[in-house]
């Protein structure tokens, strides 16, 4: 249709299909501004980067000097065999891994559950429930009262206090319900005409169609879980239970510390052949990764996820 009528308009203009309209000055001079605003928004971003990672290879004296800028002096991984050689490092990896993806399937699984319901008109509780849910983004019981409640309900220093606590999310509730508002009634409707459940209308219709937000939902939640070091902090004693971020901040608390200081041992012989900017450029590194590989293969559904209630049609 969109086709048919570009075509009817070139007609109207008396221009043949194929031929190219040429561009006014105008045009020229914004298509100039745009790329040249765009190209230099593209290289404030890629640089910390790129200094990051050239950071995190080269010569800790470079790096000390302040030589290094865009490109690595010299070639060293003296920072990232410090990272791994730490002996809670492997383990801290895996711990972050089973945080970040069982906790991301039960932020979807919940989320889901919860908004459904939510965004059918026929459930008649739907107005309290949206309220009481929306109380929650502005008002909390704080961190001591949290912690009281995860200890009385035997939580703290186990797996699952990493992952149910931040479980639903309201924010992430309002999300999926305003698009599962914007799946057609017509499609639940004749899948109760044949027999069709609430439940399997949600499993075998809503969630097909709702890739796109949960894509959106599950790539934030992931990087949430993968970023946090504060929970693992506050609730976590057993070592072997840390998440990569705290043995991490770890890492560089001490070689902060010890650079600072005239203590001896292994962090202070550490030093010796690196430096606290090379550990903390590497450490970005490692904990940049990961995310970065699973981005590209979830980019073409958070487009459409993030661009919820801005197109109505």
């Amino acid at each position: 249709m969109a086709v048919e009528q570009v075509q009817t308009a070139q007609s109207k203009r008396g221009l043949k299909k194929g031929t190219k309209i040429k561009m006014t000055r105008e045009d020229k001079v914004f298509a100039l501004v745009t790329y040249t605003v765009l190209s230099l928004l593209m290289i404030i971003m890629i640089y910390p980067f790129v200094y990051v990672a050239a950071t995190s290879i080269s010569q800790p004296s470079e790096v000390m000097k302040g030589n290094v800028w865009l490109f690595p002096k010299g070639f060293d991984l003296t920072a990232y065999k410090q990272m791994v050689g730490h002996p809670l490092f492997l383990s801290s990896y895996k711990n972050t891994i089973m945080y970040a993806v069982v906790g991301t399937v039960l932020t979807l699984f919940f989320t889901a559950l919860t908004a459904y319901p939510l965004s059918r008109e026929k459930f008649k509780m739907k107005g309290f429930i949206s309220k009481f849910y929306l109380v929650t983004m502005f008002f909390g019981g704080g961190m001591i009262p949290t912690y009281i409640a995860m200890r009385n309900l035997h939580l703290v220093d186990t797996f699952w206090v990493m992952v149910i606590p931040g479980a639903v999310s309201a924010w992430n509730v309002i999300l999926m319900r305003s698009f599962f508002k914007s799946i057609p009634e017509s499609l639940h409707e004749s899948a109760y005409l044949d027999g069709a459940s609430d439940f399997q209308v949600l499993g075998k219709i809503v969630v097909p169609l709702s890739k796109p937000i949960f894509a959106t939902i599950g790539l934030f939640t992931m990087v949430g879980h993968w970023n946090n070091f504060f929970s693992g902090l506050l609730y976590l004693n057993d070592s072997g239970k840390y998440p990569l971020q705290l043995i991490l901040r770890n890492i560089l608390f001490n070689a902060s510390f010890s650079a600072n200081s005239s203590e001896a041992g292994a962090m202070a012989d550490m030093m010796q052949y690196t430096s606290t900017e090379s550990l903390k450029a590497a450490s970005i590194v490692i904990t940049m990764l990961p995310i970065m590989c699973i981005y590209p293969f979830v980019q073409k559904y958070f487009v459409k996820g993030v661009m919820i209630g801005s197109i109505k049609g």
